[in-house]
């Protein structure tokens, strides 16, 4: 299958693919676990600063927002297409993307939630950790952290409020890389790689198309099953009322491995250089030699054509758009 692209799906346009990279993770054994149950059934709560939250996340409001499922490791084809074969270990990879009211308590303990260097890294790819030439990446305080919580030009679509109000169960948006990639490590996950998100949302070897399909050749997309194109709303161009609290269609629209809202809601960052695949390869990414980070999933403002499991995008780290946001993932 060729892959699709959703360049023409956003204002901005995107470069070229990084044609020089370095692949890390290729010499990885892979070590599958063969206990399953350790992120079955209704989830885990893994995020180290979920203490106090209350459940009002998923379709009934009544689970832990910061609930993780374990992604049973395997084989499968990156966008479905054969030439592109990845391994991944087992991990944890949280529920729903991260909310808002899961974000309030970053921004209340920044500065101190900033990593430190080498947080947030993947136990299987060497040196992907926090770079502690990126710190003039974050705001050096909590007043500018909040300043930038607002989209600069999308005066309609921010989920940020500076109080906590109707907005907690939505997915945090306008979210840089470097601030996902920080929350991530802070709430003591990381961020995934475009793999492992690949392997989610296509059900491993299942090679869903979408991430609730039944076959490979079921590619049914509804409203019951994602939030995009802002939600079927009649408003001239999308408005954060489009935006759905996360989980809203589950379980319609949840993946193999229970997690919801792996297309539509929000593009995800991934801890990945974008850049073309690299070969057949074990718990692997592209670390270095790129300027773009790769994100998947499609979000709540894409065209149907986003969400498909063959499209990939890619943005500067910097970018803070109101489709964008994050997903964490664990260890097992």
């Amino acid at each position: 299958m060729r892959e699709r692209s959703a360049r023409w799906l956003w204002a901005a346009l995107c470069l070229p693919g990084v044609g020089c990279t370095t692949v890390v993770g290729l010499d990885k054994p892979y070590h599958p676990i063969e206990d399953q149950g350790g992120g079955g059934g209704g989830g885990v709560e893994t995020g180290r600063r979920c203490a106090g939250l209350p459940a009002t996340c998923g379709p009934k409001e009544d689970e832990s927002c910061c609930a993780s499922e374990l992604v049973v490791g395997g084989t499968f084809n990156r966008s479905n297409d054969p030439a592109f074969s990845a391994t991944v270990s087992d991990f944890q990879l949280d529920r729903f993307e991260v909310t808002l009211g899961r974000f309030r308590a970053f921004v209340d303990a920044y500065p101190g939630s900033r990593p430190a260097p080498g947080a947030g890294e993947h136990p299987l790819v060497a040196g992907s950790g926090w770079d502690a030439e990126w710190e003039d990446r974050l705001p050096p305080d909590r007043a500018e952290l909040l300043k930038g919580l607002f989209c600069d030009s999308e005066e309609t679509a921010w989920a940020w409020t500076d109080e906590p109000g109707a907005n907690e169960r939505l997915p945090m948006n306008c979210v840089s890389w470097y601030m996902a990639f920080a929350f991530c490590a802070w709430d003591g996950g990381r961020l995934p790689t475009e793999a492992e998100l690949g392997y989610a949302a296509a059900g491993g070897a299942e090679q869903r198309p979408y991430p609730w399909s039944t076959s490979t050749d079921d590619e049914t997309l509804d409203r019951d099953h994602a939030v995009y194109a802002c939600n079927g709303s009649d408003a001239a161009g999308c408005v954060i009322e489009d935006l759905l609290p996360v989980g809203s269609k589950s379980p319609q629209g949840d993946g193999l491995f229970k997690q919801a809202d792996l297309a539509g809601g929000m593009w995800e960052w991934t801890l990945d250089y974008h850049g073309d695949y690299p070969p057949e390869c074990v718990d692997c990414a592209v670390t270095t030699g790129g300027t773009e980070r790769a994100m998947r999933g499609g979000g709540w403002r894409s065209a149907a054509e986003a969400l498909h499991l063959a499209t990939r995008d890619h943005r500067t780290p910097t970018t803070r758009a109101a489709g964008i946001g994050a997903r964490c993932a664990r260890e097992p």
